[in-house]
């Protein structure tokens, strides 16, 4: 599972520490799982000005940002309502629930809130919550 920061890691700023966890998941190794609100986030991150120049340079409007996600991101219904872990960034919050209420493996973030609550995703649910840089299908 991928964070928006994670996603615009990998489809606009062409971050190589994203590179193997989006080799996995174009070759069909490893399935990305996201839900409405995460889709809809990231169509507003890339309407927001700090992102326009950037994006722009990569695909104008942010559509080819979009296309691709839809591509590869497996859509699942939004996450229970009822919070398993509390996450202290309320936009934060879809993520760390998706992640428990789907069983994924990983949820890969740099955001400091999601990444507060590794060792008790990982021990409570099996989750590693990791930056992608860290990330190994193995593991």
């Amino acid at each position: 599972m991928l964070d928006t920061n994670t996603v615009l890691d990998w489809l606009v700023f062409g971050d190589p520490s994203v590179s193997a966890v989006a080799e996995a998941i174009c070759a069909g190794r490893v399935r990305w799982i996201w839900a409405t609100r995460m889709r809809d986030e990231l169509a507003d991150v890339l309407l927001r000005s700090e992102f326009v120049a950037r994006r722009t340079a990569v695909d104008g409007d942010g559509s080819a940002v979009m296309a691709c996600a839809d591509r590869w991101a497996c859509a699942i219904a939004n996450p229970p309502t009822q919070p398993l872990l509390r996450c202290r960034d309320a936009d934060d919050q879809v993520f760390i629930d998706l992640a428990i209420a789907s069983g994924a493996r990983w949820l890969l973030t740099r955001d400091k809130a999601l990444l507060a609550l590794a060792r008790v995703a990982r021990h409570r649910y099996g989750i590693a919550v990791i930056a992608a840089v860290h990330w190994r299908s193995d593991g």
